[in-house]
């Protein structure tokens, strides 16, 4: 291995006590494969083998927490102890190659498909649909109903101990209900779950608090939390800057044992705020070493992961270009850094163990990927 690339490849231990072999994580992709039951497939469990090998940690899909909350055809299932056995193999997956499994749970909120959930009925902290065509004004859950949610979480936590799991990520980012209820765009509340920043924080928050407590209660072996979130919204009104600001100084002190920046570029500036810095140095700033930044977005090459690493990320998450190059730690790893594909033709999808369903989504969105 090209010594210079040897930071990539210290280890990194989390505040829980999950020992990392690396500094390199497998990004959550939806893959759409799952079985319609909630349980994986033999296509999802073949895919993920073939790209936790070398990986320091593996990040998976997002599993939905509750049924109404299913967001993406082909999404597997953390919603009911029936799911353990699912949960499992792919825990057991991933960690055969190596790498430690954490476990995305998620809620959908106003962006699930009606044809997925209870009854069609969406819902949401409040009664506004997405600004994009064909949308559905969800319905605003009652407060009884936010918080059987919140106790969903923690349900899909014990799962995920008891499936062997080495963590769970919950999913604050990307426009999925617990972003809906931090955003003044989709929380107009006016009882204790909406109002003012600090406000909006309450389902956040309470969330992370339940999760942690489930894995305080049931974990015996070192089990991490970690949160992910999107630090803009382009809704007016949305998600600004100064509000992420105040959220990740507030989780900061939740001793999560990481932060998830979700980012489509690593180094993007903010749209929101008078300040040209990258978004990620602005929270690094924010955070202060109390928790490890995870930071994502455009990292393709082993080049672009060592400048990643070097703005003081502990972590750096590669996503669509696993896709791609399933064999990305392994080429670093032996010095061969300089085959590492970063675009793949139409003849790929066997070399790469690309389950059809999510072959078909690279091939038929423009841009996705880049296809040659």
């Amino acid at each position: 291995m090209n010594s210079k690339f040897n930071p990539l490849f210290e280890s990194f231990s989390l505040s829980s006590g999950v020992e990392l072999d690396n500094r390199i994580v497998m990004a959550p992709m939806t893959n759409f494969s799952s079985h319609e039951d909630g349980t994986v497939s033999d296509a999802e469990i073949a895919y993920y083998e073939r790209r936790s090998n070398g990986a320091g940690l593996v990040i998976t899909a997002c599993t939905y927490v509750t049924p109404n909350g299913k967001g993406f055809p082909g999404e597997f299932a953390g919603d009911r102890d029936e799911m353990i056995p699912s949960l499992a193999r792919l825990a057991s997956a991933i960690k055969g190659q190596g790498a430690k499994a954490i476990l995305q749970i998620f809620h959908g909120g106003r962006s699930c498909p009606p044809e997925l959930v209870p009854n069609g009925e969406i819902v949401s902290a409040s009664a506004v649909a997405e600004e994009k065509e064909g949308s559905v004004v969800p319905r605003a859950l009652t407060d009884a109903e936010i918080e059987g949610i919140i106790r969903d979480f923690g349900e899909a936590t014990r799962r995920a101990i008891e499936a062997g799991y080495d963590g769970v990520e919950i999913h604050g980012a990307n426009g999925y209900l617990i972003q809906q209820f931090f955003s003044p765009h989709s929380n107009r509340r006016d009882d204790r779950w909406g109002g003012d920043v600090n406000k909006r924080m309450t389902f956040p928050l309470a969330v992370v608090d339940e999760v942690q407590r489930v894995a305080a209660e049931h974990a015996k072996q070192p089990f991490a939390v970690g949160y992910r979130f999107s630090p803009e919204e382009p809704e007016t009104p949305g998600i600004s800057m100064d509000d992420s600001i105040q959220l990740v100084n507030t989780l900061a002190d939740k001793g999560l044992d990481y932060i998830h920046v979700s980012l489509m570029d690593f180094w993007s500036a903010p749209r929101t705020l008078d300040d040209n810095r990258p978004r990620i140095e602005i929270i690094l700033e924010t955070v202060g070493g109390r928790t490890p930044v995870m930071g994502v977005g455009s990292i393709h090459t082993a080049d672009d992961a060592l400048k990643a690493l070097e703005s003081g990320v502990p972590l750096v998450a590669l996503g669509r270009e696993l896709i791609v190059e399933p064999d990305w730690f392994g080429k670093v790893a032996d010095g061969r850094e300089s085959e590492i594909k970063t675009t793949l033709t139409k003849d790929d999808q066997e070399r790469l163990v690309i389950p059809d369903p999510l072959w078909n989504a690279i091939l038929n969105t423009p841009g996705w990927f880049p296809v040659v």
